[in-house]
């Protein structure tokens, strides 16, 4: 069968294509950089797609051509930064549904999530509602798979928060009472179920809620994940929901993420779904494995365990770089000339109005510490601060050589902060 399958380079897309591929079938994947994805899994056909901007039918007839089924799991927590929450999960797939319904692909396959209902009320929820309620007005042959929590040996967003709790030395912070459940799903259940949902007419026009064999805890999926990367138990540390409201508030500011209030949002509405339990596995014809099972089959390794501690490293880091930028900043702006007596003179020498340099190099670092809080591009971000942090460096060095000698390490401390900025440039670019 060829396949078209959308959101091939995410954390459960690229478990999709692997899947499909392993089972035979011909997977033509639907990412915005084809060449980026044929780089990382050498073979792939692949095609450019921008669920930004596709969203017209005509955009996806001429890439249907020739597909005998379409799988679509592009999703987004969040929009903002580029990205379009109701065009990725609404706009755009409608689109390809129709497109589907007009060229005759009859075959669609939509992934949404088991917290995808009205009740929910945030935007993730109800764009993704939108979708899934126009796929199954269509004359095709569609299923609707709304899985729980799905993890699997990678992790991105909520999971890789899940990880980055686990790994917080001696304490482990818990939403509230952490009773909120979740019927947590291996990855390798859910391709599982998408391969059999795809080669079997008997799921068409049906939707199903792929969930893992138990209800889990958030207190539980915590503390079995520490368990698993070999960490002692730590202590719970309860925190209010009024303080996890306005924490998630001031993430929001710095790009949300699953330490934003949709993630709250989501997570306190519930991860268990309508069904009772089995339902699920009698329908697919086989009994997902629990989480005890799949953590147990394949041990934490070294990078899982430094992934989970420099999970919450990484936003310290970019709030330490922004701080430094902003008090550079401020110091620039107030501080008398008497201050930098020796780059003041070097510059007289040359005819330059130091007092005017110092006010424009500080407006610039101030805009570099709004650019780290806003989490604007993460490349281009890295360069300028690299850029400015040895540009100063160097001038510094030629102006007043002096101040590598300074007992307080005025232009040795550039050393590990550029380092830090490398640091930080790793750790923020997720792909």
């Amino acid at each position: 069968m060829r396949i078209l399958l959308t959101g091939a380079n995410g954390f459960i897309g690229g478990q999709l294509l692997a899947g499909l591929r392993a089972r035979g079938h011909e997977v033509v994947a639907a990412v915005r950089d084809p060449e980026a994805l044929r780089q990382k899994l050498p073979g792939s056909e692949a095609i450019a797609v921008d669920f930004n901007r596709d969203t017209s039918i005509e955009d996806w007839r001429p890439r249907l051509e020739g597909i005998d089924a379409v799988i679509n799991c592009a999703g987004v927590l969040h929009g903002g930064r580029g990205q379009d929450i109701e065009a990725i999960h609404a706009v755009t797939p409608i689109a390809l549904f129709d497109a589907c319904a007009a060229t005759g692909v009859r075959r669609v396959v939509q992934i949404s999530a088991i917290s995808a209902d009205a009740d929910v009320g945030t935007e993730y929820a109800l764009t993704k509602k939108r979708a899934d309620d126009h796929l199954r007005s269509l004359p095709l042959d569609w299923t609707v798979l709304r899985p729980s929590l799905v993890y699997g040996d990678g992790s991105y967003g909520g999971t890789s928060a899940l990880r980055g709790l686990a790994g917080l030395p001696m304490v482990s912070p818990l939403v509230g009472d952490a009773t909120m459940a979740f019927r947590p799903l291996h990855i390798e259940d859910l391709a599982e179920t998408v391969v059999r949902v795809i080669e079997s007419e008997r799921f068409a026009r049906r939707t199903l809620e792929p969930v893992g064999p138990g209800v889990v805890t958030l207190r539980e999926l915590v503390a079995s994940h520490r368990a698993w990367l070999g960490l002692k138990p730590a202590v719970e540390l309860s925190i209010p929901l009024p303080v996890m409201k306005l924490a998630a508030r001031l993430a929001d500011m710095a790009g949300g993420g699953p330490l934003g209030s949709t993630s709250l949002r989501q997570l306190l509405a519930g991860n268990v779904g309508s069904e009772p339990a089995g339902v699920f596995a009698r329908a697919i014809g086989f009994v997902p494995r629990s989480l005890k099972e799949m953590l147990a089959r394949r041990p934490a390794q070294t990078q899982d365990v430094w992934h989970a501690r420099l999970y919450f490293l990484r936003p310290v880091l970019r709030l330490a770089l922004a701080l430094m930028w902003l008090g550079s900043a401020v110091a620039g702006l107030l501080a008398p000339v008497s201050s930098y007596a020796a780059v003041d003179a070097a510059l007289t020498a040359l005819g330059l109005p130091t007092r005017s340099l110092a006010v424009a190099f500080s407006m610039f670092d101030l805009m570099i510490a709004a650019a780290l809080l806003v989490r604007w591009n993460v490349r281009l971000l890295a360069v300028i601060q690299l850029i400015v942090v040895a540009g100063y460096t160097a001038v510094l060095t030629i102006l007043a050589p002096s101040l590598w000698l300074d007992p307080f390490g005025a232009l040795l401390k550039n050393l590990p902060i550029l380092v830090a900025i490398g640091i930080w440039a790793v750790l923020e670019d997720e792909r």
